[in-house]
């Protein structure tokens, strides 16, 4: 589908589709209940390796028998060459954690742009382990680190190391060996800058370099523990069962740091959701066939068994899992009983609207949206946009008062006055540069506070309008400026805002009521993430790549792409008696091709 320009306005075409309404997609409880979907970035990237045939083979696999040292994959597309850089170390359990402000991990790792000589090699070994603190180079497009999962670690490592498969329960408990807990790219701490890849064909898309590098993590996890193993048990030591592999995913712990960047970037995510709210108006207007309807109703049953064997220890996302497990056998129903007709994706969507939870809506939603490939798929290259938030000063200061109270009416909802809806401030603390919540009036950093409330930003600028133009009715903006030069950043965001219905999130983040998490979940659920597990209000453990396929089944033909691709709702695999019984490892470390 063709847009009509850069500025978020729907063309004729889009506008005869039956997009959602903004206010009903942009609500943040809303916004919180979203899945992954096929447009998530770990799917749109596992689809442009296997068609573009991307290579990915070992270079380096240097380690001792504890699995410490050096491993090096090399990444060749039809048109780059890159480097995945791996450093294992020793860590005491006590220098363990999740909190961004660690100063040591079990891995640290990076993904280099072109060859790896000895020079650079010895460079990312004396800065990549330091993280923020190192010295970081400038052909470095991600860097990371990432902590065992000790509990898993240990059970995979005994398991193999005495000929037998793991139980795949432990990673339906807990479902990866390694947990991410920062991915950095787009020039932090002095590695390469976004610009360098917003014309690279294999990493303009948004996240996808800092996705490729978390997949070569998990592939090194597979490596890593069965290379242990053997080194253990040479005589004994087994492979992981494909299926097994398969269902390992990579960890990531992640919290209010994440936050910022939905309100800091409301044109990009604009992009995101209408791109997803373009995919499913076409979609819902697709006349099914009884194979369409065959294919729905198996991927509800695999969503409905998947959310039965989601485990988290936090009690209203357990509810949340649970009830909508619980409504997914009438979904099946309902598709099993309907006639098919042209309509029967719309309706099932306004049935899900009137009768199921936020979050099962959702999920239909992006059950939907696996249907029709052809369709959605597309939508996957227009995810990135060049961000720019434009002042326009000579505008008359009336048309701004119309556009606040026509385009920005919801955050005009609020009364100000009202201490619940003053209740929490963001703010940035001294100590460990993190993104916090204090309560205003009881807790301190209110004089640090971040500008990330956006709906009392525009309620305060519109009354201070309103009485400029009390006194000036024919004022510019630019002439309301000189006097108000406090404004300046928020009208612009307006200005430009304006035409983008689907960039700003609805809600007032100053409230009481307000759930930071949901704000959590909206951004991981457009990277791909699974097993959602709140461990507080303010973080949560999610994974990546659960499921997805494996390097060595990068190179698929054409025709099996879409089996390829689906591996949406991971299940717990049932090993087989082969499967119990894999090969023996041998002795020479293999070469994925």
């Amino acid at each position: 589908m063709k847009r009509e320009d850069l500025t978020g306005r729907l063309s004729d075409v889009e506008q005869r589709l039956r997009l959602r309404i903004p206010d009903e997609v942009m609500g943040l409880e809303r916004l919180g209940s979203l899945h992954a979907s096929r447009l998530s970035f770990v799917r749109s990237l596992m689809r442009q390796m296997a068609r573009q045939r991307w290579q990915i083979s070992t270079a380096r696999f240097d380690l001792d028998d504890a699995g410490h040292g050096v491993a090096i994959y090399r990444l060749q597309t039809p048109r780059g060459r890159y480097h995945g850089v791996i450093f294992s170390q020793p860590l005491p359990d006590e220098a363990r954690s999740d909190r961004v402000i660690a100063e040591a991990w079990d891995v640290t790792f990076g993904v280099v742009e072109g060859d790896v000589d000895d020079a650079l090699l010895e460079q990312m070994a004396a800065n990549v382990p330091l993280q923020e603190a190192g010295r970081q180079h400038p052909r470095l497009l991600v860097l990371s680190r990432a902590n065992r999962s000790l509990r898993n670690f240990a059970a995979f490592r005994e398991a193999l190391a005495a000929g037998r498969q793991p139980d795949p329960a432990w990673l339906t408990r807990v479902g990866y060996l390694y947990r991410t807990t920062a991915v950095y790219g787009n020039g932090k701490f002095g590695i390469a800058d976004f610009d360098r890849l917003k014309d690279n064909p294999d990493f303009q898309r948004p996240f996808s370099a800092q996705m490729l590098a978390v997949y070569l993590l998990r592939h090194f996890s597979i490596e890593q523990i069965e290379h242990i193993a053997r080194r253990q048990a040479p005589r004994d030591a087994v492979t992981m069962a494909p299926a097994l592999r398969r269902y390992l995913g990579i960890g990531n712990s992640t919290g209010l740091g994440m936050a910022p960047f939905l309100i800091n970037h409301p044109q990009l995510i604009q992009r995101w959701v209408e791109s997803r709210e373009q995919a499913l108006a076409q979609v819902s207007g697709q006349v099914p066939g009884e194979p369409d309807r065959r294919r729905l109703v198996a991927l509800v049953a695999r969503a409905e068994r998947h959310l039965a064997e989601t485990l988290t220890e936090d009690i209203e996302q357990s509810a949340r899992n649970a009830d909508t497990a619980a409504a997914l056998p009438a979904v099946r129903a309902w598709l099993e009983q309907v006639p098919l007709d042209d309509g029967l994706w719309q309706e099932l969507i306004d049935w899900s609207r009137l009768t199921l939870s936020l979050e099962a809506q959702e999920l239909i939603n992006t059950l939907l949206l696996e249907l029709y490939p052809e369709i959605v798929d597309p939508f996957e290259d227009q995810m990135g946009v060049v961000e720019g938030l434009e002042l326009t000063p000579d505008m008359p200061l009336v048309r701004l008062k119309q556009l606040i109270e026509t385009h920005y009416d919801w955050a005009l909802r609020h009364d100000f006055g009202d201490p619940d809806e003053c209740h929490w401030f963001w703010y940035r603390s001294v100590e460990k540069e993190e993104p916090r919540l204090g309560v205003r009036g009881a807790e301190p950093g209110a004089d640090r506070e971040l500008k990330l409330a956006i709906a009392p930003r525009v309620a305060d600028t519109h009354g201070v309008i309103e009485a400029f133009l009390d006194a000036h009715p024919r004022a510019l903006v630019v002439e309301f400026l000189i006097h108000h030069p406090r404004h300046k950043d928020i009208i612009r965001r307006i200005q430009s805002m304006v035409e983008t219905p689907f960039g700003e999130i609805r809600a007032n983040l100053w409230a009481r009521d307000m759930r930071p998490m949901h704000l959590l979940r909206a951004k991981l659920s457009f990277f791909g993430a699974s097993r959602f597990d709140p461990k507080s209000d303010r973080w949560v453990r999610i994974t990546l790549f659960q499921g997805a396929p494996l390097v060595e089944e990068l190179n698929a033909e054409p025709s099996d792409l879409v089996d390829f691709d689906d591996w949406s709702f991971p299940l717990e695999p049932e090993l087989s008696h082969d499967d119990s019984n894999s090969n023996l490892l041998s002795g020479t470390h293999g070469v994925a091709s």
